[in-house]
């Protein structure tokens, strides 16, 4: 080899990276003398100040994929650029993608022929075929792909449950029937998201788990509540903040409901504050524990301490989250959101900085 960039060129293209030359790996900033990581090299000048050692803490191995946006703003990702972030995803470690929302609200990841003819020209058609293309891009790179629902962000939450789960029965089985043959569809998110009981949040998760799971040979579902906790928008309006003990019985009551429908739950984790976090954490363990099912962590990778929404967090409480979650005992953890929040490739240029400092404590590639 010439130089150093035909080496970082060879061992990037070893590693299935895509453009060499672009950011994930000018992001991780080589360093001729830094330590050797999977054959990269990684910055050493950190390490004088390390206050936490490396390699502790839960690893982030999934992440959701949002672009039925709500309050994120797109990046306007073609083909390319999604196969370099999932790419940067699979140098990381991450094995599990979950798509947000299969519809929400007026807008579309494919062309839904149910939705069009049942809301009409209340639905925006979509440009792309964004479910075909992840589902592509995870087949590729080896992932595992959760679908997630429609959520119509209107019907449930007014306590129409019947009206939420019959389109969501015909949307379903129109998504496994044009989809289902993918061998990275692994399962299936429930995209409403709850802290407590809400509208028919319980019969809407029981009716809907039981019939994705019946028309796709019992894939798993997953869903990813929220803690009814000070940082909650309602909290912040007025509302009171759950206890533990509230919080513990909120959920008892609402997954006893959806018992034989709903796999893996994964609450967010960042409505409460970083020293309550641990003791949720243990509780929604054992409340897993209790009913049977398996139990992730959703990892927020963006800041809610900020008066801008959303930006990259810091470093410092995302690894004491991760921190966290590994002592709770979580089975898992995922996030909210890698390719906004955490990529090299995001029109942040903090996730990209986030994506170095967590390749360096993990000892990763990148």
């Amino acid at each position: 080899m010439n130089n150093r960039r035909d080496f970082l060129k060879t061992m990037a293209l070893a590693a299935g990276s895509v453009p060499v030359a672009g950011m994930a790996l000018t992001a991780c900033g080589g360093n001729e003398h830094g330590t050797i990581a999977g054959g990269i090299r990684l910055s050493a000048s950190d390490d004088k100040y390390r206050l936490i050692t490396k390699g502790t803490g839960l690893p982030i191995t999934g992440t959701f994929l949002d672009e039925i946006t709500w309050d994120i703003p797109s990046q306007n990702w073609g083909y390319d650029k999604w196969d370099a972030d999932f790419g940067a995803m699979k140098q990381m470690g991450i094995d599990t993608v979950i798509l947000i929302r299969g519809a929400f609200a007026r807008y579309m990841t494919f062309r839904s022929e149910v939705l069009m003819k049942h809301e009409g020209t209340y639905m925006y058609e979509p440009a792309f075929d964004l479910l075909g293309m992840f589902l592509d891009l995870a087949d590729k790179h080896g992932m595992k792909f959760y679908c997630g629902i429609f959520d119509s962000g209107r019907y449930w939450i007014a306590g129409d449950a019947q009206k939420e789960v019959s389109l969501n029965k015909l949307f379903l089985d129109e998504v496994w029937e044009k989809y289902g043959h993918h061998p990275s569809f692994y399962g299936w998110y429930l995209s409403q998201e709850v802290s407590r009981r809400k509208g028919g949040i319980i019969e809407s998760f029981a009716e809907i788990g039981k019939h994705a799971k019946s028309i796709s040979g019992n894939k798993p579902c997953l869903i990813s509540p929220y803690i009814h906790g000070l940082k909650t928008d309602q909290v912040m309006a007025g509302d009171q903040a759950t206890t533990v003990e509230q919080h513990v019985k909120d959920w008892t009551e609402i997954l006893s409901g959806i018992r034989g429908a709903v796999d893996i739950m994964a609450f967010q984790d960042g409505q409460v504050d970083y020293h309550e976090l641990k003791d949720y954490l243990v509780a929604n363990r054992e409340l897993a524990e209790q009913f049977g099912i398996e139990c992730w962590t959703n990892v927020e990778s963006f800041d809610r301490d900020m008066p801008i929404r959303f930006l990259p967090i810091r470093w410092d409480k995302l690894i004491k989250k991760l921190i966290h979650s590994q002592e709770a005992a979580m089975s898992k953890a995922i996030t909210f959101e890698f390719s906004h929040f955490m990529s090299p490739y995001s029109a942040y240029t903090q996730a990209g900085n986030l994506y170095k400092l967590y390749c360096e404590h993990f000892m990763l590639p990148c």
